[in-house]
């Protein structure tokens, strides 16, 4: 490939598969658009990096976060952006808060809340199924967790959709950067006054759970709590709210597909896992290099800034006979979407069972689903890919 390409180019995110799969044979490790970030496009050099934190760090991130035109965004502070030891203290405190017994805690609540968004999709008519669908039941599982009732559900939306657009902000885009300063402001405060009322006055809730967590008498700090809001915020939001669209979408294009899982709910979980490596979510994840390496035959020089394309690595013919063929059927489950090692994702199991929990639900009620009369629309996001807008009808017969 002669000149770089730009991963945020319009008719790329309609469809970014042709073009990773030309990075793969051509350029599998090559500077693209924006910024000269250096794309790493092959399942076993991503992988590599991800096992390599001390030469790949995840420090990258930091300095994503930390433009200057901001200086207080906490995901700069989550421990999205840290490497050992300081990664492995603070996970293992958030974890001790996001185990097993709160799943166990939420899911009957998620089930309740799945049919409960089923049951008010109309029949027949087409509607924007991100907003009608995908988002309801995360949104409604993330403020029960922290402590935001319906009534600013339409914030943390907005909250979200705002702050994904965070890798992809130019210098020159000043209204952008003051929605983002906004949207910052806005969360930081309402996650404070929480926090505060959740030391005063103790739930059964995350918040809660993430105030009493201990390990070696040692507590979260404020910064490690506001860094874990925003980090769920993003990664406990957006990433199954564009998976469900995408299963969603799915259903369409495939009507046996959706027979078939109607007829053998068993297969669910093998569906969103085959979901996860052939549409998952998160597409980008930035590494820093921290001395000069050689990665895929190719000279990095240190301080680059490495971007993990996790969606291209998951469908690379090298690891995935027939990559680009869904296959029901194909073992797994394929983990890479969540991460790997360290930084392997807390709310995996949590994405799994609300998606499990509202696909169940809606194959119960609906038997197909076709497109509305207005396409559908993507984000533009470096980490993220997505629906925005989803016409889609469903119906009974």
């Amino acid at each position: 490939m002669s000149s770089r390409v730009n991963l945020l180019a319009p008719e790329v995110r309609m469809n970014p598969y042709p073009l990773y799969a030309e990075l793969r044979r051509n350029a599998p490790v090559s500077q693209v658009d924006p910024g000269g970030l250096w794309a790493v496009a092959r399942y076993a050099d991503v992988l590599t990096v991800m096992k390599n934190p001390q030469l790949f760090s995840s420090e990258g991130i930091r300095r994503t976060y930390r433009p200057e035109w901001i200086s207080d965004y906490p995901m700069a502070d989550s421990m999205l952006v840290m490497d050992p030891p300081h990664h492995t203290r603070l996970r293992a405190l958030v974890s001790r808060a996001f185990g097993t017994s709160v799943l166990t805690r939420l899911e009957p609540r998620v089930r309740e809340l799945a049919q409960q968004v089923t049951a008010a999709l109309p029949q027949d008519r087409s509607v924007d199924f991100v907003d009608e669908f995908s988002i309801r039941v995360p949104i409604a599982v993330l403020g029960d967790l922290v402590g935001i009732p319906p009534s600013l559900h339409a914030r943390l939306k907005r909250w979200a959709e705002v702050m994904t657009q965070f890798t992809s902000v130019r210098p020159e885009d000043t209204e952008l950067q003051e929605r983002l300063r906004a949207a910052v402001a806005d969360a930081r405060a309402h996650f404070e006054e929480v926090v505060e009322e959740r030391r005063r006055a103790p739930r059964e809730d995350l918040v809660s759970d993430l105030l009493r967590a201990r390990v070696d008498g040692e507590a979260l700090t404020p910064t490690d709590l506001m860094g874990f809001m925003f980090l769920l915020l993003i990664g406990g939001l957006e990433t199954t709210v564009h998976l469900l669209s995408s299963c969603a979408l799915k259903f369409q294009e495939d009507p046996a597909l959706m027979a078939r899982l109607r007829a053998e709910p068993a297969l669910i979980p093998r569906f969103i896992d085959e979901m996860l490596r052939h549409s998952g979510p998160v597409h980008g994840v930035v590494r820093l290099v921290t001395d000069e390496v050689e990665l895929g035959g190719v000279h990095v020089p240190q301080g680059a800034r490495l971007l993990l394309l996790m969606a291209s690595a998951n469908r690379d013919e090298a690891h995935f006979p027939d990559p680009d063929r869904f296959d029901l059927d194909r073992p797994g489950p394929q983990n890479l979407p969540f991460g790997h090692g360290a930084h392997f994702c807390l709310g995996a199991q949590l994405a799994r069972m609300e998606s499990r929990l509202a696909l169940e639900a809606l194959l119960a009620r609906f038997s197909r689903l076709t497109l509305g009369e207005e396409p559908a629309r993507w984000n533009i996001s470096l980490v993220m890919r997505g629906p925005t807008l989803l016409p889609l009808a469903a119906h009974t017969d």
